[in-house]
């Protein structure tokens, strides 16, 4: 006669799971006694540690809104940073800016970037200045600097401040002539940049600003004509914040 097995009654305990969410609590709380028995902590503190434990354990009742505090404050805090609509206009100015120079780039006579501090569009001074000079070579210029007051008055970029500023390379200037220096050289070419584009309708002028550097921030070491060329430029800075 076959031997009935007999069915094993299903365990009404503690399911495992329980267990290992109640090993994980025990670790956390062990982790923040490990903390206080190191440091000083305030009421305040105490209370935004113990906030994420509300409802846990039985020990606190959960379900509470949000009050007027620290917490409330950092949330205000987040939303007020700058969104992400600031970013995309970025993006999308410098697909305009690419389009827009992109004869000019193909040339290497213009450079654009999108710097921390804002889209950066780099004139060669070589292409666009006569030589050793402040001067524009309006007629090769011209163009350009049409295209660059387009791109400024853009309705996305309208609003935005614009920084021009000179660089050169370390050959040094004639000191009788009429820029000293590499400082005086370099803030003339910005000078001279921004009058065309208020000339070429970029509004209003109170946007613009302009900086000389002389050869104290270059792109490359001053070591090769070829180095040197580049470390020539002016740069029309779309500042990200004004």
């Amino acid at each position: 006669m076959a031997e009935h097995r007999k069915k094993k009654k299903k365990d009404d305990g503690t399911p495992d799971w329980m267990l290992t969410y109640g090993d994980m609590n025990t670790l956390l709380l062990t982790f923040f006694i490990a903390m206080l028995t190191t440091a000083v902590i305030d009421g305040k503190e105490m209370q935004l540690i113990l906030s994420a434990f509300q409802g846990s354990f039985g020990l606190m009742p959960g379900g509470k809104s949000l009050s007027s505090g620290m917490l409330a404050e950092l949330g205000n805090t987040v939303e007020s940073l700058p969104s992400t609509d600031q970013g995309r206009s970025m993006a999308k100015a410098v697909k305009e800016a690419v389009a827009l120079f992109h004869p000019e780039i193909r040339a290497r006579k213009v450079v654009v970037d999108l710097t921390e501090r804002g889209l950066k569009v780099s004139l060669s001074t070589d292409a666009y200045f006569k030589k050793a000079s402040a001067e524009l070579d309006i007629d090769t210029a011209r163009q350009v600097l049409e295209k660059i007051a387009v791109l400024l008055m853009w309705q996305d970029l309208k609003d935005r401040n614009i920084r021009i500023e000179g660089h050169t390379d370390s050959s040094p200037t004639d000191p009788d002539g009429p820029w000293p220096t590499n400082w005086h050289l370099s803030d003339a070419r910005a000078l001279n940049v921004l009058g065309f584009l208020i000339d070429f309708g970029v509004d209003p002028p109170s946007r613009l600003s302009t900086a000389g550097y002389g050869e104290y921030q270059p792109i490359l070491p001053n070591d090769s004509e070829e180095h040197m060329s580049k470390n020539r430029r002016v740069d029309i800075i779309i500042l990200k914040e004004n």
